[in-house]
């Protein structure tokens, strides 16, 4: 089975969403992911759209066996607007409710956690590269996906 072929196979992960996550049903959505896989690495982006990196609190946790748990604050989303020439009243709101949220998905193979690469992207995106593990026995050009 080639990485294509287990790719295909493999990688329709489960999300879960929680917080404001779980209740943006209207708008732009939290937490749609998207999942490449490599030889030697997963790359996974996470939409998060209406998050700032400096007010959001956000934080990626990876575990050995492929758990991904990014948790955050959505902090836009109020009824009035201000900072403006005039105040601004809300009447149509499509983004998520401010309050924090969790995403959790599994990649789909085991993974160095301290191998990782995060990067915040402005358009809203969190894109993180990280590496399959290997034991030290594995050749380092002979890796293959789990059949």
């Amino acid at each position: 089975m080639g990485v294509q072929d287990y790719a295909e196979s493999k990688l329709k992960p489960s999300v879960d969403l929680t917080g404001s996550a779980k209740e943006c049903s209207n708008g732009p959505s939290i937490g749609v992911i998207d999942i490449g896989v490599s030889q030697s690495a997963f790359l996974f982006r996470v939409a998060l759209p209406g998050i700032r990196s400096d007010q959001s609190k956000l934080k990626c946790e990876i575990q050995r066996d492929g758990k991904v748990l990014i948790q955050g604050i959505v902090t836009q989303g109020s009824e009035v607007l201000q900072g403006l020439p005039s105040v601004c009243q809300m009447t149509v709101e499509k983004l998520c409710s401010p309050g924090p949220f969790t995403i959790s998905f599994n990649l789909p193979g085991p993974v160095d956690p301290r191998l990782f690469s995060p990067k915040f992207r402005p358009d809203g995106i969190l894109e993180v590269v990280v590496m399959r593990y290997r034991r030290p026995s594995d050749p380092v050009d002979a890796w293959a996906p789990p059949s």
